[in-house]
């Protein structure tokens, strides 16, 4: 899990508000219907017929409205359950509203659900020609871009292996280098990130950065706050089906974060006394005991030399058994920038089983290459999975200031050589 900046970054792009509108959502209803009896069979269908009249309402989408400027990067964010994909898919045409309108100005191009308009028994080589026909390209376009959508996926040893052989990240892949090959002025993008590896997130980032700059509008649904404040303009908050907040991405990651760990009796409202701790999470099945820094011979520190070995450290006590949870440090400087995020499950994978009643100690060891400043620490512990689902988070709980070494004008000066020669 990683915490947010204080303040929230600069949009890398402006929307254009004097065009018209790229996309409309006026006042949108989507609800779906549960039956409380459910037949299996025709027999059952039968004997029982007036059995399943009665039903619920699961109203998905529930008076949402806003509007994204063309050329905007728009974040929709939410917990699981609250709405984010059945909009996406309204928007797509893959379901039909009950109430309100929708329009989109443009050719649209949705990455939104994993596979769908794939199938599982043709091959990568047939599925890439059929989805990019159907997203709008000729058939001697889709030719023409056929072999970068596959280095884009980095899938040339697979082109000829049936769908149904590839792996879910693989999938992913391939259906993402579709998707941002075709001239789509609005793409539709749900959680690009949450199965592709590390390298292709990488990629996607740098490709996020190109659509950017070649004005095109995305609609972007995610659970990465730090990708929402990093390269949204805009961001909209839902929570079962409603709008909780629409604005800029640091204030919508905020209320997320909010809506997502629950407040504590622990923290104070934002008008509080300053150095009043904010903490996120229930601690029901584990919790932060304390954090601190140390020095390289292992001793607790609250200063520290630059160059010097640095470990940052938090003890964390579970009151249940908790299979594999994710340990996370956050580095923050005087201004409330976050200098750097470290987590368990990118760096050493599956922490093991922790007993009811047991203590574990999580150190994250770094050279200090940081200039003269204070530093604060947040540590957090999170359930194993996809998504941010906090057991415990405790904001800015460690300070360390850092001494010495020369004013880059930037938050490190790293160690590097320096050369000028004729030309």
């Amino acid at each position: 899990m990683t915490s947010t900046a204080s303040h929230p970054p600069a949009p890398a792009a402006a929307p254009r508000p004097s065009a018209p509108p790229a996309v409309v959502v006026h006042h949108v209803n989507k609800a779906f219907r549960i039956p409380h009896q459910q037949y299996h069979t025709l027999k059952e269908r039968a004997l029982h017929p007036f059995r399943g009249n009665t039903y619920d309402e699961l109203h998905a989408v529930d008076d949402v409205h806003f509007e994204v400027a063309q050329g905007e990067f728009f974040g929709i964010v939410g917990r699981n359950g609250s709405g984010k994909s059945t909009l996406l898919k309204c928007l797509a045409g893959i379901y039909d509203v009950d109430s309100g309108d929708l329009h989109v100005r443009g050719r649209l191009s949705p990455f939104i659900e994993l596979g769908v308009g794939f199938n599982m028994d043709l091959t990568a080589r047939d599925n890439v020609m059929i989805n990019a026909i159907m997203l709008g390209l000729t058939r001697q376009q889709a030719r023409e871009r056929f072999d970068d959508i596959i280095a884009f996926g980095g899938l040339e040893d697979f082109l000829d292996l049936k769908l149904k052989n590839y792996s879910s990240g693989m999938i992913v892949r391939l259906a993402f280098s579709v998707a941002i090959q075709v001239d789509a002025e609005v793409l539709l993008i749900d959680e690009v990130l949450a199965v592709g590896d590390a390298a292709f997130q990488q990629k996607c980032f740098a490709e996020f950065h190109r659509l950017k700059d070649e004005g095109r509008t995305i609609l972007f649904v995610t659970h990465d706050m730090s990708a929402v404040e990093r390269f949204c303009d805009r961001a909209v908050l839902l929570e079962k089906g409603k709008m909780v907040h629409i604005g800029e991405p640091y204030t919508v990651a905020r209320r997320y974060n909010e809506l997502n760990f629950g407040r504590t009796v622990h923290e104070l409202p934002d008008e509080a006394e300053e150095g009043a701790e904010e903490r996120f999470g229930d601690r029901s099945a584990a919790e932060i005991v304390e954090a601190w820094f140390e020095n390289g011979a292992g001793e607790r520190v609250g200063d520290m030399a630059h160059g010097e070995q640095c470990r940052v450290c938090m003890r964390v006590t579970f009151h249940e058994l908790v299979e594999h949870p994710v340990f996370g440090f956050t580095l923050r400087n005087d201004v409330g920038a976050t200098i750097f995020g470290a987590h368990s499950d990118m760096t050493i994978g599956p922490t093991g089983v922790f007993d009811a009643d047991t203590e574990a100690i999580a150190r994250f060891e770094f050279q200090n290459w940081l200039v003269a400043s204070t530093y604060l620490l947040t540590p957090s512990i999170a359930r194993h999975g996809p998504g941010a689902d906090a057991y415990d988070l405790r904001t800015d709980i460690g300070q360390l200031i850092v001494h010495g070494g020369f004013y880059t004008g930037g938050v490190t000066n790293l160690p590097h050589t320096f050369e000028v020669t004729p030309a």
